[in-house]
């Protein structure tokens, strides 16, 4: 089966087209990023005007680059959840349009899901595995024993791991995206440098926590021992705070569903901190660490057409009442 997939959660417009035998064909992504840095963070109308103007191109350059005109595609998978709703359906509009013009079977993606099982994309990881899911707008684990099997284990309580990242670089004055621009300027810093908390909460649990390190940049920043210090090494120690979480709660939550692999996904797994200290304390700990390319990592259309693909595959086409949500659906 080849399916065309369409990804406009936020503010990238995506397009791919994955094959089940020949697999990726095209991985497009046009990006929004000169658009929202003026403003130090995305603004959901204008994230839906542009992808207004981009979906279009978008798709076209992708079935163009796999060579599949619509006799060639068999289905078509688009994220319809969670995520902002104005730009959710400017993509779900789309691509619920082109299945009912092309007789195509359609397919509502979770945008949590599809992330999830983006590392299939490049490689085959056995059932069952943890799973961290770490983006601007989410941080959360799971348990996934299956294509049809994923468990919310816990998530965060209040900011995701990435948003505390773009928080950090606008109070640094280091501009946006600040998940990119903290992992730059960190490798020139010392991460023990100054002690930001870290918010392990309860024993054992898989919650995260981090409005509370965010609060103590600021005073920081604001205090006599904030003044004339290193950019560099504040960065690092932030960062290192949350990597520290992210990775002490991933693999202590493996080791007590007593599973062996782990798996890190969303925009925030592409940080060169987190990626080298997860694979170092993941071999220690006996516990087998899976990584998509970064290239992956970040919203895409190829991890919409892979679930797509694979639920089409059984059968699981929906219906013309698929409509977009913005809540995350998996219960607390």
């Amino acid at each position: 089966m080849r399916v065309l997939g369409i990804e406009s959660s936020c503010d990238d417009t995506a397009a791919a087209v994955y094959d089940s035998s020949a697999g990726l064909l095209a991985n497009i992504v046009s990006s929004q990023v000169p658009v929202h840095s003026l403003y130090g963070g995305v603004v959901p109308e204008l994230a839906s005007r542009e992808h207004i103007r981009s979906v279009v191109p978008v798709v076209e350059r992708a079935l163009a680059e796999a060579g599949s005109g619509r006799e060639k595609i068999d289905g078509i998978a688009v994220t319809a959840g969670p995520g902002l709703i104005g730009s959710l359906l400017v993509g779900l509009c789309f691509a619920k349009s082109l299945a009912y013009a092309w007789g195509k079977p359609l397919y509502g993606a979770d945008h949590l899901e599809a992330h999830i099982f983006s590392i299939f994309l490049e490689q085959e990881v056995p059932f069952p595995f943890v799973a961290l899911l770490v983006s601007g707008g989410h941080t959360s684990l799971f348990r996934v024993s299956g294509w049809e099997e994923v468990f919310f284990l816990g998530g965060t309580l209040d900011d995701a791991a990435g948003e505390a990242f773009d928080k950090a670089a606008k109070l640094l004055g280091l501009g946006y995206p600040g998940g990119a621009v903290i992992d730059r300027v960190a490798q020139e810093g010392d991460p023990g440098r100054f002690a930001f908390p870290r918010a392990w909460l309860a024993p054992g649990s898989a919650d995260f926590s981090f409005s509370g390190l965010k609060t103590s940049l600021r005073v920081f920043l604001s205090s006599a021992e904030g003044r004339g210090v290193r950019i560099e090494d504040i960065a690092a120690s932030f960062q290192e705070a949350v990597v520290d979480v992210l990775v002490g709660k991933t693999l202590g939550t493996a080791r007590r569903e007593g599973v062996l692999r782990a798996v890190l996904a969303g925009g925030v797994s592409a940080n060169s901190r987190l990626r080298r200290r997860v694979e170092e304390e993941g071999s220690i700990a006996g516990i087998e660490v899976h990584l998509p390319s970064k290239a992956l990592c970040t919203d895409n259309a190829a991890m919409v057409a892979l679930l797509g693909e694979r639920r089409l595959s059984a059968g699981r086409a929906s219906g013309p009442d698929l409509n977009a949500y913005a809540a995350s659906r998996f219960p607390r």
